[in-house]
């Protein structure tokens, strides 16, 4: 078996409520609050997967389709679990998108990125949606094409840089990290986004370990940011739709 059951308790929930599961990589790099591999990131139930040789250098840096098998093995054991839909905690893994949609009954996530063509056609003309990633090298024209994007040329990317202590931190999971300095890290990326491409409307954070700083993004730059957090959750509201209460239900309409 090619994975790994890992705790990750949520908050407190009704027991009809439904269960997101998540594809994790293997990494030893601390975990700040908002990051999906944080315990208590999420208002619902979730369930966790290691996937076993996923690591960051594998999937960032080199092919992460050649552990297509061990990601299906993990994902169907997810839903065999009772998970109602799925996700991943790497953006660079929207490259299995259809591979992993198509081996499992449920609703399937893999990436933020995954939210682009949604999000460009509500800016206005002349507006676009632009990408802040962990590693601009090596995401391709086929990671955008595998998340649903028509034309990968209409979506500028940046990354932070290559030796910034927030890159050699996740793609050399190591065992510490400063959390201010990675978040600066990443607003410098959304700074040099922005001043590079003045028409970015939206930012899309490709990394799942950038949600931490998404407000400071937002704050930095004045763009509406979006992250695997942002997509979860419109995911999740589709699974637990909100209930409101009927007239009958409503004291306040029974006595007016």
């Amino acid at each position: 078996r090619h994975y790994a059951p890992t705790a990750h308790p949520a908050a407190p929930t009704p027991a009809s409520a439904a269960c997101l599961g998540i594809l994790m990589l293997e990494t030893r790099f601390p975990r700040f609050p908002g990051d999906m591999g944080y315990a208590l990131p999420w208002p619902f139930p979730v369930q966790s997967r290691v996937v076993v040789g996923a690591s960051p250098d594998q999937v960032v840096l080199r092919d992460p389709m050649v552990l297509l098998p061990r990601f299906i093995d993990a994902a169907r054991d997810l839903v065999q679990s009772g998970c109602d839909a799925l996700t991943t905690n790497c953006g660079f893994l929207a490259l299995m998108q259809s591979e992993l949609g198509a081996a499992v009954p449920v609703p399937v996530v893999t990436s933020s990125l995954l939210q682009i063509p949604m999000l460009g056609r509500t800016l206005p003309p002349g507006q676009c949606v632009g990408v802040v990633t962990i590693s601009a090298d090596t995401l391709t024209p086929d990671h955008l094409c595998a998340a649903g994007v028509a034309d990968p040329k209409q979506v500028p990317v940046v990354g932070v840089a290559p030796n910034s202590h927030f890159s050699r931190g996740i793609l050399g999971d190591q065992p510490t990290l400063n959390f201010d300095t990675c978040r600066q890290d990443v607003v410098d990326a959304a700074a040099r986004l922005v001043a590079a491409h003045p028409e970015v409307g939206a930012i899309v954070l490709e990394c799942t370990n950038m949600v931490p700083y998404a407000a400071d993004v937002r704050r930095e730059t004045g763009r509406s940011v979006f992250s695997i957090y942002s997509l979860v959750q419109q995911l999740y509201a589709g699974l637990m739709p909100r209930r409101f209460p009927s007239e009958i239900d409503d004291p306040l309409r029974q006595h007016s």
